[in-house]
């Protein structure tokens, strides 16, 4: 991968600038034009913001922009590597406002990508720090358990 501009990010593979001093992750997604990571709580404390950076899943409203060197991947920048995921937040009912579900489906990849094998109550402890309003949760794990399973099978 070619080096970046300084002050730039690499985000689902386009180069934009890393915003101002002190911008946080999420400001500098903003002022690009790159709203899939949602602005909620402004604080780290629901999740609305995850995207990976590497491999990595981070709030990014408390990451400075300044210190984020690897590739930055949005759940648009997912692809198809995470179809199985949106098909299985359709099929499980796992959203209703859809709010969360960005950083929802960003977690579920993260803790999917290090490992298939997780046991239910593992994945309901990785996926704990992004907030649900409206499913209360059950949806939400059953869809991450179901393509876990299947992801395990298909080795």
């Amino acid at each position: 991968m070619a080096e970046l501009p300084a002050e730039h990010l690499r985000v689902d593979g386009d180069v934009v600038p890393a915003g101002g001093p002190g911008a946080s992750l999420l400001e500098a997604l903003r002022a690009a034009g790159i709203h899939a990571a949602k602005q909620a709580c402004g604080r780290g404390e629901c999740g609305a913001c995850t995207v990976l950076v590497g491999d990595r899943a981070v709030m990014s409203c408390t990451m400075p922009a300044a210190t984020v060197a690897d590739e930055v991947t949005t759940a648009a920048g997912l692809g198809d590597d995470a179809a199985d995921l949106r098909a299985a937040f359709a099929d499980h009912a796992a959203f209703q406002c859809g709010f969360c579900t960005p950083g929802q489906v960003v977690r579920a990849a993260a803790v999917l990508r290090a490992s298939v094998d997780r046991t239910r109550d593992e994945i309901v402890r990785a996926m704990s720090g992004n907030v649900c309003r409206c499913t209360g949760y059950k949806q939400i794990v059953d869809a991450v358990c179901a393509v876990a399973e299947s992801r395990r099978a298909a080795r």
